[in-house]
């Protein structure tokens, strides 16, 4: 068991520009996304070898991203449903700040709480701890490029750093940035975070 895995933050959309929260709202990438999928490609070009593996959410917005990265290895992609966004309920679509301050207090102080409808950091962490465990089996030396969202993403750090989920309210990510886990016999290790394309 070792490898390593390169996570994808999709690229910027209408509601990432305005600062909505976008948990399974459907989005296309806007203009800028679309030039922020095509330079991580190109960035991530030269590492992209003919047994990469690519692995992606179902949202639209992650799977445009992995499309312009995967085309330049002329790969195809596995949809995986573990690395889809947190569902936020009936929160989805509202801008940060209109969220109470109240619910931001439980949501960080509380891994279980979750928005009406929704789900918790706890329920992400689980599905992609499980994700992330069954790809750190099959790389066999390889590379996995992963392409999906902010949440999960920082499941995939706990996942890495073995600690729980609220370590993701001390982190962040921009739209399109980068993060790398290596996997050995000693485990995962993450080595890089938020890493932009040049």
């Amino acid at each position: 068991m070792s490898g390593s895995i390169i996570i994808v933050r999709h690229g910027r959309t209408e509601f990432n520009a305005t600062g909505r929260l976008q948990g399974r709202t459907d989005n296309p990438l806007d203009v800028v996304g679309r030039a922020q999928a095509d330079a991580v490609a190109t960035y991530l070009a030269p590492e992209l070898l003919s047994d990469t593996l690519f692995v992606c959410s179902p949202l639209l917005r992650a799977r445009q991203t992995a499309t312009a990265i995967a085309e330049r290895a002329g790969a195809t992609i596995e949809i995986d449903e573990r690395w889809i966004e947190l569902d936020y309920g009936s929160y989805e679509g509202l801008r940060q700040a209109e969220v109470p301050s109240n619910v931001w207090r439980d949501w960080r102080n509380d891994n279980d709480f979750a928005a009406p409808q929704g789900e918790s950091l706890n329920q992400v962490q689980q599905r992609v701890a499980d994700a992330c465990n069954d790809l750190a089996q099959r790389l066999n030396g390889r590379t996995a490029v992963v392409v999906s969202h902010v949440s999960p993403i920082k499941s995939a750090v706990a996942w890495a750093l073995g600690v729980d989920a609220s370590v993701g309210w001390k982190t962040q990510l921009v739209t399109a940035s980068i993060t790398r886990i290596s996997v050995s016999a000693n485990g995962a290790a993450l080595t890089s975070f938020n890493e932009v394309a040049r």
